[in-house]
């Protein structure tokens, strides 16, 4: 399953490209894929406990919780704004990876995570250099993403791929990128 997560559904993004590079490997693999584009969504954001907690996933967001319980590998595609998803990204979260979906509360102990078996690639965009991010700032926004809700829900491996200084590569870097994501789909990391 490939998530698009650029919040910005009006123009044309280096997400969008590399979703799309991913989903031609995959497909060419012989993978069956299901795609997302969470910016083509409305949804309400969360707004209590209680509503987490109790709430039933809203209409809008049905299929895609679905789709998450169906998939065995998740594809996060992303811009890092401020050092970390956009907020698009994390409210879509909160609403899809909630108790009965994809973790269920118990009496005594961790949570039940029932999306043990599904492994994910997380596919991240920046403006800054790479290994800026990752060892001046220690890839905080990311690893959250990666410690506190993908593997908290039982999702493992979480593999990463970060493309920075994307607004001064040139065409062949951005070809190059193309190529190494449609690889990945190929293999289906």
């Amino acid at each position: 399953m490939i998530i698009e997560a650029h919040p910005d559904g009006h123009d044309r993004h280096l997400c969008g490209a590399l979703a799309d590079a991913y989903a031609t490997g995959a497909t060419n693999a012989g993978f069956t894929l299901r795609r997302l584009d969470i910016a083509k969504l409305d949804f309400p954001l969360l707004r209590s406990r209680e509503e987490f907690e109790n709430g039933m996933v809203p209409e809008a967001l049905a299929a895609a919780a679905e789709a998450i319980q169906w998939a065995e590998h998740i594809v996060v595609i992303f811009p890092l704004w401020l050092g970390t998803m956009p907020a698009m990204l994390k409210a879509f979260l909160e609403q899809v990876f909630r108790p009965g979906v994809a973790f269920q509360y118990r009496d005594r102990g961790f949570a039940k995570r029932l999306l043990a078996g599904c492994s994910a690639r997380l596919i991240v965009t920046m403006g800054m250099p790479t290994p800026v991010y990752r060892f001046w700032f220690g890839g905080h926004g990311v690893n959250g993403l990666r410690r506190s809700i993908l593997n908290f829900a039982g999702v493992r491996p979480v593999r990463q791929t970060f493309f920075g200084m994307v607004e001064q590569v040139d065409e062949a870097a951005r070809k190059r990128w193309l190529t190494k994501v449609e690889a990945l789909g190929r293999r289906g990391l």
